[in-house]
């Protein structure tokens, strides 16, 4: 999955290459280096918990995304049969910057917390 790059990343990354002056590096690879990087400062978790309704899955993923700095999405099911008693989604993954960790955990853990009481406990899932 691609992530999005930071502006700033990016612009440094320009900067550096028009400096640079005797060759330009391609394009490829700068956006290469820069997801690099942007991933090397990212901290992510995939949590499922297995009877969650599809509206809960979107709801939790809207008040995590109120959070300044956090991104998240939902996971794809998995199963190749279809039960009425299972969720809809595979998960929901969530992401943030390493440096704002200290900040977003406890905002993170307090929404998750909320709806694990009502719904069902999060599994973690591996990447």
């Amino acid at each position: 999955m691609k992530t999005a790059l930071h502006p700033e990343i990016m612009a440094d990354s320009q900067d550096s290459t028009r400096k640079a002056g005797s060759s330009q590096v391609p394009a490829d690879d700068l956006q290469n280096k820069a997801e690099q990087l942007s991933q090397a400062q990212q901290v992510e978790y995939r949590f499922h918990s297995p009877q969650l309704p599809l509206a809960v899955y979107q709801e939790v993923a809207a008040h995590l995304r109120q959070i300044n700095g956090v991104n998240t999405g939902l996971l794809p099911q998995t199963s190749k049969e279809f039960d009425y008693l299972q969720s809809q989604v595979g998960g929901v993954w969530i992401r943030y910057s390493a440096a704002a960790a200290d900040i977003c955990q406890p905002q993170i853990e307090a929404i998750l917390t909320y709806y694990g009481d009502r719904y069902g406990q999060w599994e973690t899932l591996s990447r």
